[in-house]
């Protein structure tokens, strides 16, 4: 069994709360995997699922995003691959469409373009990282174009099309000085909407023209950071959260990808991460939504988002398998393709930060599935109005009609006063509730009814078209206890359909108004409602004169927020005969009797000064084959530590770095280390960062030839850094176990940014070392290393 990084008590509640129902609003659920029949007799039970959720569907399914159709259906959209690899298949699919009802069984839906249906003017091109949005009564899904470094898009009536091209939406150049790829759409309040886009390493955002198919005006640059790449927005509590991913997403086993958050008052910036940093700063950041975790999935990263019917938030994202990390090499590619297929997980909303599984990280084992089925209400699928009934004005005004896109849906005719139509059962106290309405006459309203009871007693929103707004409004014992008006922008389509929400939590209700329900709200409203107005009744729809339309119509119970993380790694006892102060005087591995031994050492200029070791940086390497540097090494405790070097360190050049290792060879050891690097596309500009990383072997060679990985980032970094390592010994992974090692960073000593984890075999025994190398110039000053149980 895998350990997630918790304590003891913390693993026993995260257990009961994987068997009973979720009932605290801070109870977090990070259960322990479980044993492999566990698994699947879970696999088996209704109202779970097991990532990845596309495993038996497709055998590779990078970049996801997802979107609710107007038919009802979860549809996915991912980048061009060879996703039918085990049954032969010898060929890509230029940007593959999955399809699903509840988000857990998945089957394949076509694709965007053929070979035949390719456009001429990226043909050739592989296609990258397809986002999708709906607006104006259509689809657009935009597409990265690496060939042509640009970004193309193509509209469609349905999800699966078909799909009309558009041509590029950059210009070239872009104006962004990165790579014109993984561009994502967000619509704002005032109906604007923006691009973001860029990759290795600098995001830019630029606003879009009406039809959302050409950038104009300004281009901003948002982010920038060591191969940042996958731009996604969204709105919450007003913020913009900007989600990206960073560390590269497609080395098989030794990709360090994770998705990151920085947030903003403003759709361009400036976004901050958790501490506070600007995303522009030359630096590392934090605010980690998902990495490794040390069970089997390697580099999660590049995620859409989904919210199902009970209103919680799911990341939708890729991982790599570390059992079977590669595709098959694939005629007419030159290079290895990772395999990367779709997971799916709770993202939580912690004190304003997003994290996937309150930070327990990606599942591996059965987990609650999401909520797809609503508890009072319906599609029209049917293709009749069965199980619902007709109150209020006009009540044999109410008929279906049908389009490709939604299929049947309720419509009506002729009434001035409200008509309603509404569900049989009663929807809980607190719920969410939603409806995709459409209005298609100039003094017609389309309305979403909440708690309805009678004619008398009812909440209503409403998206009345004369007014240009959404209208809420709170009858009780045929009174109103006021409408609230929120205009709607000037460029609203009133003739195309749009999902309106709300939400019920405590006797106060959150309304927003969105084409695509993916948190790009264009209006939001919130008011406190009467006790009168709580009370459990019916769900449905109502209309205001002519041509209001409506579609999926429900209410399901209101999800229950987690509002704790799972606990972190922390220090226990201080193990003495572990640590050392260097206040000894004399350089470490130098005196009869040290722990401490040098490799290929000491180093040049190396010494103890008032209590710290000072250790200039070295003009040597410590990488695959080249291992020139020198390393000084100590034995580490048996069992679980964690181990921290206190560092000031102060670097100018590129691939400078100073920092701690736990060495088992100098082809076998991971690193994390105050490290200065070149952007890839910065005309100059170096980043100081937090590097986590590792080296190891490439098994499938004879002999096994070293690779080192694109590494993780952490935190933030300072002129003085406090560097952590906590190791755990995995006994249950392979014939001797594996080595998990999990790194974190802070600027005080106290505030830590934990990131991900990294994993080597457990042949060897893993030391405690040092290392200050790549390029002279600078001076590394370790305080202390102090080693600790951990806890």
């Amino acid at each position: 069994m895998r350990r997630t990084w918790t304590r003891t008590g913390l693993l026993l509640c995260a257990l009961l709360a994987g068997l009973l129902p979720l009932t605290s609003a801070t109870a977090a659920d990070p259960a322990p995997e479980p044993a492999p029949a566990e698994r699947a007799a879970a696999d088996e039970a209704p109202g779970t699922y097991t990532n990845p959720v596309t495993d038996g569907v497709v055998d590779t399914f990078p970049d996801p995003v997802t979107i609710r159709g107007k038919d009802g259906y979860w549809y996915a959209y991912g980048t061009m691959n060879p996703v039918f690899q085990s049954d032969g298949e010898q060929h890509e699919r230029m940007l593959p469409i999955l399809r699903s009802a509840d988000l857990v069984d998945w089957e394949y839906a076509g694709e965007v373009f053929t070979p035949g249906t390719q456009p001429a003017w990226h043909r050739g091109s592989r296609l990258w990282a397809p986002d999708i949005r709906y607006n104006d009564g259509h689809y657009t899904l935009s597409y990265s174009v690496p060939g042509r470094n640009t970004v193309g898009a193509a509209t469609a009536p349905t999800p699966t099309g078909p799909w009309t091209d558009t041509g590029p939406v950059l210009p070239t150049p872009s104006g962004c000085p990165t790579g014109g790829i993984d561009q994502a759409q967000f619509t704002d309040r005032d109906g604007r909407t923006y691009l973001y886009w860029g990759s290795y390493d600098i995001l830019c955002v630029a606003e879009m023209n009406a039809e959302r198919t050409r950038i104009t005006g300004e281009v901003t640059q948002v982010a920038q950071g060591r191969r940042m790449e996958g731009a996604f927005v969204v709105r919450r509590d007003g913020f913009y959260y900007l989600f990206y991913s960073d560390a590269g997403c497609c080395d098989g086993a030794y990709s360090g990808y994770q998705v990151k958050a920085g947030r903003s008052t403003s759709p361009t910036g400036p976004f901050r991460d958790d501490e506070g940093v600007d995303l522009m700063a030359p630096t590392s950041k934090g605010a980690v939504v998902v990495g490794a975790n040390g069970n089997r999935w390697i580099g999660p990263g590049h995620n859409g988002l989904a919210t199902d019917l009970a209103g919680q938030d799911w990341l939708m994202y890729h991982g790599i398998p570390a059992d079977n990390p590669d595709l098959d090499r694939f005629p007419g590619l030159d290079r290895q393709l990772t395999r990367r297929p779709m997971l799916m997980d709770r993202l939580d909303w912690i004190d304003g930060w997003p994290v996937v599984r309150a930070g327990a990280g990606a599942s591996e084992g059965p987990q609650r599935a999401p909520v797809t089925d609503w508890d009072a209400g319906g599609t029209f699928a049917g293709g009749s109005l069965d199980g619902w009934r007709a109150e209020g004005a006009g009540t044999g005004g109410w008929s279906l009609a049908d389009d490709a896109d939604s299929g049947p849906y309720a419509t009506h005719r002729g009434a001035t006063d409200p008509a309603f139509l509404v569900t049989g059962e009663a929807a809980p106290r607190d719920l969410r509730a939603e409806a995709d309405l459409r209005v298609a006459s100039a003094g017609g309203a389309a309305g979403l009814t909440v708690a309805y009871r009678d004619p008398r007693n009812h909440t209503i929103a409403w998206l009345d078209r004369a007014r240009g707004a959404l209208v809420t409004d709170v009858v009780v014992r045929g009174r109103s206890r006021g409408e609230r008006v929120t205009p709607l922008p000037a460029s609203y389509d009133w003739d195309s359909w749009h999902n309106v929400t709300a939400e019920v939590r405590r006797g106060r209700m959150t309304v927003e108004v969105s084409g695509d329900r993916l948190r790009d709200a264009v209006a939001v409203q919130e008011r406190r409602l009467p006790g009168a107005a709580t009370r459990p009744g019916a769900v449905g729809t109502a209309a205001r004169g002519d041509g209001a339309a409506a579609d999926n119509v429900g209410a399901a119970r209101l999800y229950e927020p987690v509002t704790e993380r799972v606990l972190e790694p922390a220090t226990g006892r201080l193990l003495p005969g572990h640590s050392d102060e260097f206040t000894a005087g004399a350089v470490p591995g130098t005196e009869p009797g040290s722990p401490w031994r040098w490799l290929r050492g000491p180093a040049p200029g190396v010494r103890t000064e008032d209590g710290d070791l000072v250790w200039p940086t070295q003009n040597a390497e410590l990488y695959l084959r080249n291992n020139t540097a020198s390393v000084l090494l100590r034995d580490a405790p048996e069992g679980d530590y964690t181990v921290t070097a206190k560092l000031d360190f102060d670097p100018a050049e590129p691939n400078q770095q100073a920092g701690l290792l736990l060495y088992a060879d100098d082809d076998k050891y991971v690193k994390m280390t105050h490290s200065v690097l070149p952007l890839n596309r910065g005309g100059g500009t170096v980043l100081d960062v937090s590097e986590f990383a590792k080296e190891g072997a490439r098994p499938t060679t004879s002999p096994p030839t070293p690779v080192a990985n694109a590494p993780m980032f952490g935190g933030p970094t300072a002129d003085r850094m406090w560097l952590r390592l906590s190791y755990h010994h995995d006994a249950g992974t392979g014939e001797r176990g594996e080595h998990e090692v999990r790194a974190a960073t802070s600027r005080d000593g106290r505030t830590w940014v934990h990131s991900g984890v990294w994993t080597l075999p457990g042949d060897e025994r893993l030391r405690i070392g040092l290392v200050s190398m790549n390029r002279e110039g600078a001076v590394a000053k370790f305080d202390y290393v102090r080693t600790h149980r951990t806890r």
